[in-house]
């Protein structure tokens, strides 16, 4: 990050503000954006933008009156335009239930969609978040790894010494779990 203040035009001042936000910032910001973002690399990418966002916005005399809730703020729409750009998530690579694969994104609404949109999407997270609680460990684990971090079953099974047949029958087990649990919302959505 140091080398790409460097190269823009910038006062010695301007470049020493930068730093010091950096120094003092950047472990609880790449701490925050690891939390909420599986991939290593994509989370770097994050960091890396909103610390060039900074770097933009002090060069462009931008005012920024609370630094700290700037960055975090700027990293959250990071973190949201990452989702976004992403193919929705499949729910499930088991036989679809009525012929219908579910997708996750099917039962989140938008977060531009307003006010109800957001308290719809954050109640439906929530209830997601138990239901996976409520898996069996090593279910919720492989279920987690494929859907959510994109990570392969040969890969799994590399990394950790179960059988592929295995860690297939886990998530297996998860998402029909999965569904008897969250099966009240999409009842609920059709009505």
């Amino acid at each position: 990050m140091k080398e790409a203040v460097a190269h823009l035009p910038m006062s010695s001042e301007q470049k020493r503000r930068i730093t010091d936000v950096v120094e003092s910032e950047g472990s609880r910001l790449r701490s925050f954006i690891r939390s909420r973002v599986p991939d290593v690399l994509d989370a770097e990418d994050i960091l890396q933008d909103v610390f060039y966002e900074l770097v933009e916005a002090n060069r462009l005399l931008v005012p920024i009156e609370h630094i700290t809730g700037w960055l975090f703020q700027v990293a959250r729409n990071r973190i949201t335009d990452l989702f976004r750009r992403r193919d929705p998530e499949r729910f499930s690579d088991v036989e679809p239930v009525d012929g219908e694969e579910l997708l996750l994104e099917d039962l989140l609404a938008a977060a531009d969609e307003g006010p109800d949109a957001q308290y719809t999407r954050s109640a439906l997270l929530a209830e997601l978040e138990q239901a996976l609680a409520g898996l069996p460990e090593a279910q919720r684990e492989v279920f987690l790894a494929h859907e959510v971090e994109g990570r392969s079953f040969s890969e799994m099974a590399a990394e950790s010494g179960v059988s592929l047949n295995t860690l297939l029958s886990r998530k297996r087990y998860a998402v029909l779990a999965l569904r008897k649990n969250l099966q009240h919302l999409i009842k609920e959505d059709e009505v």
